[in-house]
């Protein structure tokens, strides 16, 4: 026969405190993560800003994320809003968050078409160059899973850095953004935008390899969204990076699967060992934005804002699965 405790009000209440604290403060995290600013990250050409999410408790060995903001945006809201920081958290890696200045361009666009801005060693590609080397040193990070995401001119930057630096990059995401060189072959960034340029498949791809001479691989893959209605870049741009970076790849122009991803046109493209090197999403109807999936669902991410577009579909969650970030 055992004895039994009495149950006291205040007993019950301590268990209840007690319960309430364990759901609040998890062992080891008494606070979560935030997006916070590092200075003294290198020589910074470019000027730029450098933020960073880490996500609490990250072990070494984790992938890093680098995603670019669009015009008229920051590194933060861009950040939450466009669902990486909370894919951060859920699959485990951390995000730098370029951001620009006023003072190098008074809409905060990344001058993704500046020759000064977009060549290897110079001004804005090599401040973002120096943040990964900065980050992956910090957390001990993956460098062999490092990726670079962006929207817009953020998107412009994308290429960018794909083109001046591969070999720092195992994959690129442009959301409504343009192909490397685009405001060159154009004439302007405006034609390259509003109209595109006519460029045949191997004259894109020579641009990206003239970008970095005698590199003979591996290039970065690419995934791209692009609305159907943006009229800030027009689609036809999806289907230059198309051409761009399957040349680059030594693949053909001729989709290996063409199917619907969420109701929307999706194909890809492989080279000739059968390995995924483009991918296309087409969403149909949407504008010029970052594609959100606002929800707790496991396919969904992101808040919705100022080009930042509920459609359904989260890019970055569509991103970091083909990446194999979760």
């Amino acid at each position: 026969m055992t004895q039994t405790r009495a149950v006291t009000p205040r007993l019950v209440l301590v268990v209840v405190l007690a319960a309430l604290l364990s759901v609040l403060l998890p062992a080891g995290r008494a606070s979560a993560a935030s997006v916070q600013e590092v200075t003294g990250f290198g020589t910074n050409p470019g000027a730029l800003k450098m933020y960073r999410y880490t996500p609490d408790g990250l072990p070494a060995g984790r992938p890093v994320v680098v995603a670019l903001h669009g015009c008229t945006q920051n590194a933060a809201g861009y950040g939450t809003g466009s669902g990486w920081t909370q894919l951060a958290d859920r699959w485990g890696f951390s995000v730098v968050l370029p951001q620009q200045q006023t003072a190098n361009n008074a809409s905060s666009c990344f001058d993704w078409f500046q020759s000064g801005d977009m060549e290897r060693g110079q001004g804005e590609a090599a401040s973002i160059a120096q943040m990964v080397d900065r980050q992956l040193a910090d957390v001990s990070g993956d460098a062999s899973r490092v990726y670079v995401t962006g929207l817009s001119a953020g998107g412009g930057m994308v290429t960018v850095m794909m083109a001046a630096y591969p070999e720092k990059f195992a994959a690129g995401g442009v959301v409504a953004g343009l192909p490397y060189g685009c405001a060159q072959a154009a004439g302007s960034p405006y034609v390259c935008m509003y109209v595109g340029a006519t460029q045949t498949a191997k004259q894109w791809g020579d641009r990206v390899r003239a970008a970095r001479p005698g590199y003979t691989g591996p290039w970065p893959t690419l995934t791209v969204f692009q609305g159907t209605a943006d009229y800030t870049v027009k689609p036809v741009n999806m289907t230059d990076l198309m051409k761009q970076w399957t040349d680059v790849h030594g693949a053909d122009q001729t989709a290996d699967v063409s199917d619907t991803v969420a109701g929307y046109p999706h194909q890809v493209f492989r080279d000739g060992g059968g390995n995924a090197v483009v991918e296309t999403y087409s969403i149909t109807g949407m504008g010029h934005g970052q594609p959100v999936d606002p929800g707790s669902g496991s396919e969904q991410c992101g808040t919705a804002g100022a080009y930042i577009l509920d459609v359904n579909v989260c890019a970055a969650y569509r991103l970091g699965h083909a990446w194999g970030l979760g």
